[in-house]
């Protein structure tokens, strides 16, 4: 039986990624790094901030400084302050949703108080919310998710993971989850698809996916 549903954040709870991806293109290029909005979405969504910090120093062949990513953080602050809302249809799901849910993000804590908070999703979750900060390996690697898991006390194969990433899902797949693709924001249905997937494109839709999946498995 199905007894937690993990939701990724940005993408999936959270329409931020589209306004991330809008600023990502700004700060790679102002780091010598240009690349196109579909090349971003293609390399970085999903990931974590140090996996594509990482990914850029490779690039430029230069450490960055740790707090190189500051002067550009108000450029992320001022978009998701004026643009943020949450992913259509999801608090329409979400109270439809009867089953123990949590959150499991490749963004930060900070960052996920912030944004959460600004679209009045936080308390939904206050206490249930787990960070790529708490693991040594973030997307596609499982450990956050078997690490979500773990501290909700449910077995990796009673959880499902409804994420918006190729990365996520690859995460989840190797966690020994099943999964949910949302591809109704930048991500292809066709990089979703994958072994114990179900791509859907319409977040008024999960409850429904949910209940067919838990009656298949009863």
């Amino acid at each position: 039986m199905i007894e937690l549903v993990i939701f990724d954040c940005d993408g999936v709870l959270i329409d931020s990624e589209r306004l991330a991806v809008r600023v990502d293109a700004v700060v790679l290029a102002a780091l010598g790094w240009p690349m196109s909005e579909e090349e971003i979405v293609e390399r970085f969504v999903g990931r974590s901030h140090s996996s594509m910090t990482a990914d850029i120093e490779a690039h430029l062949g230069r450490t960055l400084p740790p707090d190189w990513d500051a002067e550009f953080k108000p450029l992320y602050d001022e978009a998701f302050e004026r643009e943020l809302t949450p992913v259509t249809g999801i608090v329409e799901a979400l109270d439809a949703i009867d089953l123990p849910t949590c959150v499991a993000s490749s963004s930060s804590h900070a960052r996920l108080r912030r944004t959460l908070g600004l679209t009045g999703l936080h308390e939904r979750f206050a206490g249930r919310i787990f960070s790529a900060e708490e693991v040594t390996h973030g997307k596609p690697a499982p450990d956050l998710f078997l690490h979500a898991a773990r501290r909700m006390g449910v077995d990796p194969s009673a959880c499902v993971v409804v994420e918006d990433s190729r990365f996520g899902l690859a995460a989840a797949r190797a966690a020994g989850m099943r999964s949910f693709g949302y591809c109704g924001g930048l991500s292809r249905a066709d990089r979703l698809a994958g072994p114990g997937t179900v791509v859907f494109d319409d977040m008024r839709k999960l409850p429904e996916l949910l209940t067919a999946a838990t009656q298949a498995l009863g």
